[in-house]
C-alpha cells in the first residue's frame, strides 16, 4: 500500500488546474513518474495513445493539445521544447500503452481509471436511471458545458452573450430564441428553459455546446460575429441530425423547474 500511496501522491503532485477548474497534466512531468528517461521513447507511447484516442471517436487534439515551453539551452539561448497538455483520458491511454513490465504503469492505469470513473458513469448505469435522474445528470453536464463554452467564447471575442447563445438556439430550434422557447413551453418569467427539458433534449443541447466550443478552438475564432455564426451553424447541424432521427422537442416537459429542484435536493 505504501508504494501505491506514494505513486498516487506523485500523480496528484504534478496535477494542474486550469482557469475553468479542469485538471490536467504535462507530459514532460508525467514522463519521469512513469519511469521513462528519454523523451523520444515516451513520445512513441504518446503517439500510440493518440491513435487509440482517435480510434475511440474522440479528437486527439482535444485530449493531447501540443504546447511548447521555452527553456534556456546550454549555450544560453532560449529554445522551445515539445510538450503536451493532457486530460485524464489522455493520461489513462498513455498508461494503457506504456511498458506493462513496469509496476508503476499498472498503478497509473488504476489511478487514472479511478479518477475518470469519478467523473463519468457507464452507458449501462445511465440506461438504468429514471427519466428524472437522467435529466438531473444531463442538466449538470450542460451547466458545466455552458460554463466552459462561455470561457471559450469570451476568448473568441464575445461580449454579448445573450446574442451568442441565441445564435445557437436559433440554429437548433429553427429560428427560436431562448425567450421564444420559454414562451412555447409556457414557462413563467425567469424559469430556466434547460430545467424544463427532457434528457434527450438536454443531450442535444449538450452536443451543441461541446461541438461549438471545439469548433471555436479549432478554427481559432477571434470575433463575436464569427463566434455567433459558428454557434448557429453547429445548432443547425444538430437539428438536422435530430430531424433525421425523427425526434421533436416541441412538447414541454411535465416537470417544472420547482420539481426539478426537488429532484436535485434528493441527490
Amino acid at each position: 500500500m505504501k508504494e501505491i500511496d506514494k505513486n498516487n501522491k506523485s500523480f496528484e503532485d504534478i496535477k494542474h488546474i486550469d482557469e475553468n477548474g479542469i485538471e490536467f497534466w504535462y507530459a514532460r512531468e508525467l514522463m519521469p513518474i512513469l519511469q521513462y528517461s528519454k523523451w523520444e521513447n515516451f513520445k512513441k507511447v504518446i503517439e500510440k495513445a493518440m491513435i487509440a484516442c482517435e480510434n475511440s471517436g474522440i479528437s486527439a487534439k482535444d485530449c493531447f493539445p501540443d504546447v511548447r515551453k521555452p527553456i534556456i539551452s546550454g549555450k544560453g539561448k532560449e529554445e522551445l521544447i515539445e510538450d503536451y497538455k493532457l486530460n485524464r483520458y489522455a493520461c489513462y491511454l498513455i498508461a494503457q500503452n506504456g511498458d506493462s513490465r513496469k509496476k508503476v504503469i499498472a498503478l497509473a492505469q488504476t489511478y487514472f481509471a479511478v479518477q475518470t470513473r469519478k467523473q463519468e458513469i457507464t452507458e449501462k448505469e445511465y440506461s438504468s436511471l429514471t427519466e428524472d435522474e437522467k435529466r438531473f445528470y444531463q442538466r449538470n453536464l450542460t451547466k458545466k458545458g455552458n460554463y466552459s463554452l462561455n470561457q471559450t467564447a469570451k476568448n473568441a471575442g464575445v461580449k454579448n452573450f445573450d446574442k451568442f447563445h441565441n445564435a445557437g438556439y436559433k440554429g437548433l430550434y429553427n429560428g427560436e430564441t431562448a425567450d421564444d422557447i420559454a414562451k412555447r413551453k409556457g414557462l413563467r418569467y425567469r424559469e430556466d428553459i434547460l430545467d424544463n427539458m427532457g434528457s434527450e433534449e438536454l443531450a442535444a443541447n449538450l452536443f451543441r455546446i461541446t461541438q461549438t466550443e471545439s469548433r471555436l478552438k479549432r478554427d481559432k475564432v477571434n470575433t463575436e460575429k464569427k463566434a455567433c455564426d459558428t454557434h448557429n451553424k453547429i445548432g443547425k447541424i444538430v437539428r438536422k441530425a435530430i430531424k433525421e432521427a425523427g425526434r421533436s422537442y416541441a412538447r414541454r416537459v411535465i416537470n417544472t423547474s420547482k420539481e426539478f429542484k426537488t429532484i436535485r435536493k434528493r441527490k
